[in-house]
């Protein structure tokens, strides 16, 4: 971990881990129901007050803490169109698959990239400290992961303009493999073609999105 990366990350683990005190509360709306007050808005008096955490105007995360249930919403650092459309298809990629991850939001809040909502049934299903651990280790390597898959764009393809940084359309094209979720991601090209199959990473072959 870098240390500029640390501060960042340490506030956000402080942050989460206090707003992790969730217990069950029953909808006051509907009888026997009982569902994430963050999410239903039906009862402010259980809302409390969101927490924006920034590490820079394109790096920040948002905690939206209620009563029985937290929304985590992440912006991830996005600095050219390449890294744009790859934090596009990444986070695609692991919202078509949101029930394998239990706490992963299939569609993120509006000016973010990817949201967890994680219940009072979470924390008492999962150790509190290792959901949080589980957020800060995604933080962590969601960077590497997409800067490699750019380097990896950039050797296959050198003739891409975004590789030398001036200000061009970047054609869409490629299939990457990612180390923390070993899987293929395909992103569909009109021109060119970059295959980066077995030779960049070692992975399952899942599927593609």
């Amino acid at each position: 971990m870098s240390q500029s990366l640390r501060p960042y990350l340490q506030a956000v683990r402080s942050s989460l881990t206090a707003a992790l005190c969730l217990s069950n509360f029953a909808s006051q709306t509907a009888e026997r129901h009982n569902v994430p007050e963050i999410e239903a808005q039906t009862s402010p008096e259980v809302l409390l007050t969101p927490l924006t955490i920034a590490r820079n105007e394109n790096e920040r995360v948002l905690i939206e803490p209620s009563i029985n249930s937290v929304r985590v919403s992440i912006k991830i650092k996005q600095a050219d169109e390449i890294e744009h459309i790859l934090v596009h298809k990444f986070t695609r990629f692991l919202t078509q698959r949101a029930e394998s991850f239990f706490i992963l939001r299939r569609k993120p809040i509006k000016g973010y990239d990817i949201s967890f909502l994680i219940t009072n049934f979470h924390t008492e299903e999962m150790l509190k400290h290792k959901l949080v651990d589980f957020i800060i280790q995604f933080m962590e390597e969601v960077d590497k992961e997409i800067s490699e898959m750019k380097l990896f764009v950039c050797s296959a393809h050198p003739s891409l303009s975004v590789c030398h940084t001036k200000p061009s359309t970047v054609e869409r094209a490629g299939t990457f493999c990612c180390r923390v979720f070993p899987d293929t991601i395909r992103l569909i090209d009109q021109n060119i073609t970059v295959t980066l199959g077995s030779a960049c990473l070692p992975h399952r072959n899942l599927g593609t999105c």
